[in-house]
């Protein structure tokens, strides 16, 4: 899937979110046989001609100018976030770039015990949970064992483990559609991934909510998210989480998830962080 067709794709579903009047265009016909705004329309506004547009969106055109690419972003009104997107995603077409091995660095793992009074967990780049503490066991996967060497992918829990998942977070479609955007992310860095395409190829086969969300391409960085769980001891919780990374990850982080402080959502939290210390050996 990645990289030759991930840049069209991405181009696709921008143009199929416009009309020719949100860019000054006339709508002309009544009926458009293709949804959005057409490849003709787009290219002379982004200064380049059908033909070299129509090349791009083909994985064809590989040494695109960052000029180019900053064009056709103003026409199809990307937002920072989708912006560093498509630049992304032109740099892995170029390069074709590699990914090593993924193993959890030492020093992350440490980060993660570090933290006792709230949630935090190292994620991998295919959202595999490699590390994670008592409280965020307790919070994100109390029905899996919190020893041993297997833990769950959150993007694979969230769409393939749906009840669970939808009594947990109060409003999970926003949840899943930054699922598959930390997915989007990953692959515009990592393309050549074995292991992430084939989980998303997994989802593909499995999910119809994923194939559904997945066609729209939701991009975001991810960084800082709040949201609301719900859990069945303490109650709702509004929790923000943050997603620290270093400049040498290889994709990988730590999340660590907080309360407002003097909120009733931290008192929950704190409760929460009580009763996982309470079934600690």
């Amino acid at each position: 899937m990645y990289p030759a067709s991930a840049l069209g794709e991405f181009l696709r579903s921008r143009r199929a979110r416009l009309r020719p009047e949100d860019v000054g265009l006339s709508s002309g016909v009544r009926h458009r046989r293709v949804a959005g705004l057409r490849r003709e329309e787009l290219a002379p506004l982004a200064g380049v001609s059908v033909g070299y547009y129509t090349r791009l969106e083909q994985g064809q055109s590989p040494n695109v100018s960052d000029d180019v690419l900053d064009a056709v972003a103003r026409v199809l009104r990307l937002d920072d976030d989708e912006l560093a997107h498509l630049h992304r995603l032109a740099r892995a077409a170029r390069t074709g770039a590699r990914a090593r091995p993924e193993q959890l660095r030492p020093g992350i793992r440490l980060m993660v015990d570090a933290f006792t009074d709230r949630p935090a967990i190292a994620v991998g780049r295919r959202g595999d949970i490699l590390a994670w503490n008592r409280p965020a066991h307790a919070l994100l996967a109390p029905h899996w064992p919190f020893e041993g060497a297997e833990k769950p992918n959150f993007v694979r829990l969230d769409f393939l483990e749906l009840e669970f998942a939808r009594g947990l977070y109060v409003d999970w479609a926003q949840k899943a559609r930054d699922d598959i955007a930390y997915l989007e992310g990953s692959l515009s860095r990592f393309p050549a991934d074995e292991g992430l395409n084939a989980l998303v190829d997994e989802l593909l086969a499995l999910s119809p909510e994923f194939r559904a969300m997945w066609t729209e391409h939701p991009v975001s960085n991810c960084a800082s998210i709040s949201r609301d769980y719900r859990h069945p001891e303490v109650g709702v919780m509004t929790l923000t989480a943050e997603l620290l990374r270093t400049p040498d990850d290889e994709g990988q982080g730590v999340t660590v998830f907080q309360a407002e402080a003097g909120s009733p959502s931290e008192d929950r939290l704190r409760r929460l962080a009580e009763l996982a210390a309470a079934v600690s050996p």
